[in-house]
């Protein structure tokens, strides 16, 4: 295994620089002596011999991929080291990112499937001069070809290849019936020329764009890339445009850490629409224009001076456009149910709220500042509450339940208390377990329990009834007799039981 020095040698501004077993920091203090136009040799330098490096990474990542296809099971090269993928392998070996890794295996299969379609011992021949195969077929020379000779001659790296292969994609597939002509090798003939002509624009416009590689950033290569693929396909244009408008989706999700997460998948105007909104708020922030009004200046110089960073003020800005959205018009938008967070803090006799409160939704503790900072904002329902949480009953006055003893059964359910159920209070549904007509029953939150739409009706078309004693829990009972309890949320049993902080282990420094 070549040492630093080794590495270090082949650099040859700082070759000689470094004694033996110098390292990284020997490199940092001898470039510290440098000119300035040294220091920047030395990067390019790098640079050139990085790319000889991974062109030899590459090829190894392509061998790498055939060896681990899915056809092979556990005896495939990435699974019998305990990888899941090609990938994985990759990442794990190299230290990379995934998308790094991906990227690799991407280039080496496109460079080692080309070898794979000839001879391996005619390959080079056939697909630099456009030569014939063993058994006489002409080969024809992939529409890459100028980027795998550009990768071969370091004036692109991996990266740069990867985004214009896949800005330009592959040639579309010209069908028969696209090409006119009166006898079958007629046709056959023109559909060659056809294609022939498709597979040489796509050649040239790779070409164009290897030129265009020491100029150009990977992401504008591949911007460019995409636009001429446009161009060349303006009908496959609008096929790609509709794809990727299906392809869009907004899911959430929790990390290990425990903290929800947010992936969004965006179409093209949802694009530009998110990023003209970002530009407009951030400008300041980007290097926008300088030259603007005494007030646009005070409030740029205010947003350069925010202590937040660009993703956190980003954040702020998609929140506070989702609440402006959502109150603008949330009746014909989300119906009855309008949007907002609900938070539930226990208030002892004393008027002292607990240092802990709970969303109604889905149960989450908040610092009990966030609730008293919601009631500045939007005032709060009182609700009085036994020392189990069972709020107090309303009567009979109304068949359905009001909104505040809705508020009041989502304060003590927490959500549909189906056992399994996780679904959270705003899905739940009031159910009276005691009919109202058949057993005279009463509109009081004692005799009420939330539940989600899917089991209120499994409730009543099932044969399913819900009894309780007194305030004890509540009992699930199915037609067969056998019965379940239906506990309260674990959340809510803690928020309920009076339990207190530890106390400081350390005190505070003065």
């Amino acid at each position: 295994m070549a040492t630093f020095t080794d590495v270090a040698a082949l650099i040859p501004t700082l070759c000689g620089q470094l004694v033996d077993g110098g390292d990284a920091d020997c490199a940092r203090a001898s470039m510290m002596r440098m000119t300035d136009a040294d220091v920047v040799k030395v990067l390019e330098e790098t640079a050139f011999l990085a790319r000889q490096l991974e062109q030899i990474q590459t090829a190894a990542a392509g061998v790498i991929a055939v060896r681990s296809t899915r056809d092979r099971g556990h005896s495939g090269l990435s699974a019998s080291r305990g990888h899941r993928s090609a990938a994985s392998l990759i990442q794990d070996v190299t230290g990379s990112t995934k998308a790094d890794a991906n990227r690799v295996v991407r280039v080496g299969e496109a460079l080692l499937n080309d070898a794979l379609l000839h001879d391996e011992a005619d390959a080079a021949d056939d697909i630099s001069q456009g030569g014939q195969s063993r058994d006489g077929r002409p080969v024809a020379t992939p529409w890459h070809q100028p980027l795998r000779d550009a990768l071969r001659d370091s004036r692109v790296t991996s990266a740069q290849f990867d985004a214009i292969k896949r800005g330009l994609g592959d040639p579309p597939q010209i069908g028969a019936d696209a090409v006119p002509a009166s006898g079958a090798d007629m046709a056959a003939d023109a559909l060659a020329q056809a294609e022939e002509v498709t597979r040489a624009a796509w050649s040239q416009a790779a070409e164009h764009l290897v030129g265009e590689a020491a100029q150009r950033t990977v992401e504008e290569l591949w911007q460019a890339a995409r636009t001429v693929r446009d161009l060349l396909d303006p009908e496959g244009a609008e096929a790609r445009f509709l794809a990727r408008f299906e392809n869009r989706s907004f899911r959430t999700f929790r990390g290990q850490d425990g903290q929800k997460r947010a992936s969004i998948v965006l179409e093209d105007e949802g694009d530009l629409f998110l990023e003209t909104m970002m530009a407009a708020a951030l400008r300041p922030r980007r290097g926008g224009p300088r030259f603007v009004d005494s007030d646009e200046k005070e409030q740029a110089a205010s947003l350069v001076d925010d202590p937040r960073t660009n993703d956190q003020l980003a954040y702020d800005l998609i929140m506070d456009v989702m609440r402006a959205g959502a109150f603008a018009d949330a009746e014909s938008v989300f119906g009855a149910r309008q949007p907002g967070v609900r938070l539930v803090q226990v208030v002892d006799a004393d008027g002292r709220g607990a240092p802990v409160a709970h969303t109604e939704d889905h149960l989450v503790s908040m610092p009990g500042v966030v609730a008293e900072q919601h009631i500045c904002d939007s005032g709060f329902v009182p609700v009085t509450v036994d020392a189990c949480g069972n709020p107090l009953d309303v009567g009979r006055e109304q068949r359905l339940f009001t909104p505040k003893q809705r508020i009041a059964l989502a304060i003590r359910d927490g959500g549909c208390r189906w056992r399994g159920c996780d679904r959270p209070a705003s899905y739940g549904e009031a159910h009276h377990i005691d009919e109202w007509d058949r057993d005279q029953g009463r509109t009081d939150i004692d005799r009420g329990i939330l539940l989600c739409r899917y089991h209120h009706m499994t409730l009543h078309h099932g044969g399913w009834r819900i009894t309780r004693q007194g305030q004890s829990d509540f009992v699930l009972h199915h037609t067969s007799g056998e019965t379940f309890a239906m506990r309260p949320r674990t959340a809510l049993r803690y928020a309920w039981g009076g339990i207190d902080p530890p106390p400081k282990r350390f005190r505070p420094a003065a």
